[in-house]
């Protein structure tokens, strides 16, 4: 049986005019998960959202919430994250000195632990690693905006990532510039979740548009 990629659904692309309806909607399409990405103007070059919308956004889907740290301060800030509803904690190497010890904190909260590799970030990063984490997420454009173009030779990262987590029930997703025309090469590189935004949201038809990017229908 053909294996189908899972679609988190990034929404820093929806209509923040309309965000909980927005969600309830990509939910009811058949989104895997939420991607929300959190970025404090520090560590990437935008600012995004914080606990008390991730709070007020979280009655409009069951779906798990996956919520991805670009933000400095990662250990002070990950409780406040936790309590408004998130089920798993992405975060980046370069934030924390001690970033194992933030994965042990995030699988005490009872979460799951994910770590996110920039495009210029090692994919052996991950090595020593992965009894903690629960999901890869290889950054295939630059963190900080959506709407950008991929960066091809993230495709080579993939391989690698997926050589190096081999059969452990580790989650590799990818995330930037995902389109139907390059959703099955990720596919093929060893990916198993496709995360997008502008190739759901900027489209009409939500539900067809996660569909293409399964592979369901072409």
């Amino acid at each position: 049986m053909k294996q189908y990629p899972k679609i988190s659904s990034s929404i820093l692309s929806a209509n923040f005019a309309s965000l909980g309806k927005e969600i309830a909607d990509i939910t009811q399409a058949g989104a895997d998960s939420i991607h929300i990405d959190v970025m404090d103007g520090h560590f990437v070059p935008n600012i995004t959202f914080g606990p008390q919308i991730i709070k007020a956004i979280r009655p409009y889907s069951s779906l798990p919430f996956d919520v991805h740290l670009m933000i400095n301060d990662v250990d002070t800030s990950l409780e406040m994250f936790v309590t408004a509803g998130a089920d798993r904690l992405i975060v980046h190497p370069e934030a924390e000195p001690h970033i194992h010890r933030i994965l042990q904190r995030i699988k005490k909260f009872g979460k799951k632990a994910g770590i996110a590799l920039n495009p210029a970030t090692s994919p052996h990063v991950i090595e020593y690693l992965l009894g903690e984490i629960d999901y890869v997420l290889i950054m295939t454009v630059n963190p900080g905006f959506g709407g950008q173009n991929f960066i091809y030779q993230q495709l080579e990262k993939i391989k690698v990532v997926r050589s190096i987590v081999g059969t452990q029930p580790i989650e590799i997703a990818v995330d930037g510039g995902v389109t139907l025309e390059n959703s099955q090469q990720i596919i093929e590189a060893g990916a198993s979740t496709l995360v997008a935004g502008t190739a759901i949201f900027n489209n009409l038809g939500y539900e067809n548009n996660i569909r293409r990017l399964r592979g369901e229908i072409a």
